[in-house]
Parts: structure tokens; sequence; C-alpha cells
């Protein structure tokens, strides 16, 4: 195994201590930040902002998880409005993806690891074209599920066809948990990775010392993958993982891709404000993104 080892370290993969602690940061100087997913129509991201800022958290990044495909251009426009005026993040889901199309092995217990990845050459278009017009609409933040297309997608915003400002994501549905893969996946563009959802601390940490780009982690989990809850390792998160994406909220959800109500929306505020009482209590000297960063991906 010392071979290994060694070869790892010659390629920036190393074995982490149990001590490890994250010296990286957002270009701000933030460690944290907070995101809230699963907001799928302007209405119920107005009322998660409306009380945000009634309980006097700062949401940095909302998260549409069905499909840019799935709203309308009012409706896109609606929520970049929301977003700009507001001063966060907005990221939309690319669509079409395998549960969309006339894949029937993708609804099979084996056919699910398939996940959201596109299949074919037809689905990579459409995908494209998808994230053509949320750019188009005002859009700088998109959510991934495909590793051809993450590459396919940089290299349009190398050659200038789509906006330079515009951050790509990868979902935890694309099944990525190890160093390497996160590697991977930052050499060919990626802005932000969403690792699965149960990974261990240490297992964290050997990821983050791999990376520069941030982490995003959940807090908590809806039902469909799991249900578990891990605010008060948030602490560990921010030492480990920074810098971090807080994901807060899913617990309040069925599954991924659930119709958040307004009243659901008003709900996950109150996971965000429990999790900020955990950051509060026992990590206050964690850094968060200022609310005015001009780091930000907001719509433009």
């Amino acid at each position: 195994m010392d071979n290994t080892k060694e070869f790892l370290e010659k390629i920036g993969i190393y074995e982490t201590s149990k001590d490890f602690k994250s010296d990286k940061r957002f270009k701000d100087g933030g460690q944290y930040r907070f995101e809230v997913p699963g907001i799928q129509s302007p209405k119920t991201m107005n009322a998660l902002l409306e009380e945000s800022l009634k309980n006097n958290i700062f949401i940095h990044r909302v998260t549409q998880t069905k499909g840019i495909m799935m709203l309308t251009d009012e409706e896109i426009k609606e929520m970049v409005n929301l977003a700009i005026n507001y001063g966060c993040e907005l990221f939309l889901a690319v669509g079409p993806r395998a549960t969309y199309d006339t894949s029937a092995t993708v609804h099979t217990k084996e056919g699910s690891r398939i996940g959201y990845r596109l299949r074919g050459y037809d689905n990579l278009v459409y995908a494209i074209e998808d994230v053509k017009r949320a750019c188009r609409l005002g859009v700088r933040g998109i959510l991934l599920y495909d590793e051809g297309l993450l590459w396919t997608l940089n290299e349009m915003r190398k050659a200038g066809e789509l906006p330079s400002s515009v951050h790509f994501k990868l979902s935890a549905h694309a099944g990525h948990s190890n160093p390497a893969a996160a590697k991977l996946l930052e050499s060919i563009g990626l802005d932000s990775l969403n690792p699965v959802r149960d990974l261990q601390i240490p297992m964290i940490a050997a990821i983050r010392n791999a990376i520069d780009i941030s982490i995003d982690l959940h807090t908590e989990n809806p039902k469909s993958t799991g249900g578990f809850i891990r605010h008060y390792e948030v602490p560990d998160f921010i030492k480990v993982a920074a810098p971090v994406y807080l994901k807060t909220g899913g617990s309040v959800a069925a599954n991924h891709n659930w119709d958040t109500t307004e009243k659901e929306a008003i709900a996950r505020i109150k996971q965000v404000k429990l999790v900020k009482r955990v950051i509060d209590n026992y990590c206050n000297d964690a850094i968060p993104s200022p609310n005015d960063s001009s780091y930000l991906s907001v719509p433009e």
C-alpha cells in the first residue's frame, strides 16, 4: 500500500490526518454559505427569501432541481429578478435527463444507477439548448448531473459560446465520493461539487485536500435519500470542507424533485435557522460569506 500512497501523493491526492483543517476560502474570505435546494417556482422562491429576511438569515444560493425545461421564460425571468433584488445565486437544473426521456431501464432498481445522466447525441443537444436558454435569460448558475455535459459546457464557456461568468455545479445524484473523481471534475471545469450525501468527515476532508473548488454538503436529507440529519456535524463540515455550501431544508421534502409549497419554503428557513444555531453555539468564529459578496454568481 505504501507504493500506492506515494504515487497518489505525486498526483495530488493525499492521505489526511485526523486533525486536518482546511485553510481554503471563498474569494470573499468566507468559509461557508447557506444553500436551499428544491425551490421549483417563483412563488416558493419569493416565500423563501421573504422568510429569510424576517429571520435575519441570508441565503447565498437557491437551487431549482426539476429542470430548466419545466419552467416558462416568464417564470425564469421572475426567479432571476428575485435573485438579483435579493443578491443571491440562482442555480437551475439542466434537463432533459434520463428519467424524462424514453428510458425504461432508469426506472428499475438496478437501472436507477444511471441516475440523471444524458442518453445519446440528441439529449446532449437538448441539454445544451436548455443551458443556453437559461443563460440568455440571465441565469449564471447551472446544476448538472452528467460529466460529459460538464466537459462540453466548459469547452463552450472557454470558447465564448456561454458567458464566462456562468458557474457549473454537479449534483450528488452523479454519485461522486472520492478525491480522484473530484480532481477529474475540477480539471474539466466544475466550479462546485456536491458529493454523495452520507460521506464521513475524513472522506470529506480527503476530497477537500485534493481540490480548490467549493464543496456542497447536505446538512439534512429528504426521506427518499435516507432522511438523515447532520446538523451537529456542521462545525466539522466547515472545519474540513471550507469553502463549503451548507445545503439545508431537504428534510422538508419527500424527494429530490419535490414541488415545495410556499408553506414548506418557510419551513426550510426554520431548518436553516436550526443550522445557524449550531454554528453560533459550537463554532461562532466560523466566517460566512458576506451578504453583499461580489463573488456570488448572481444572475445578470
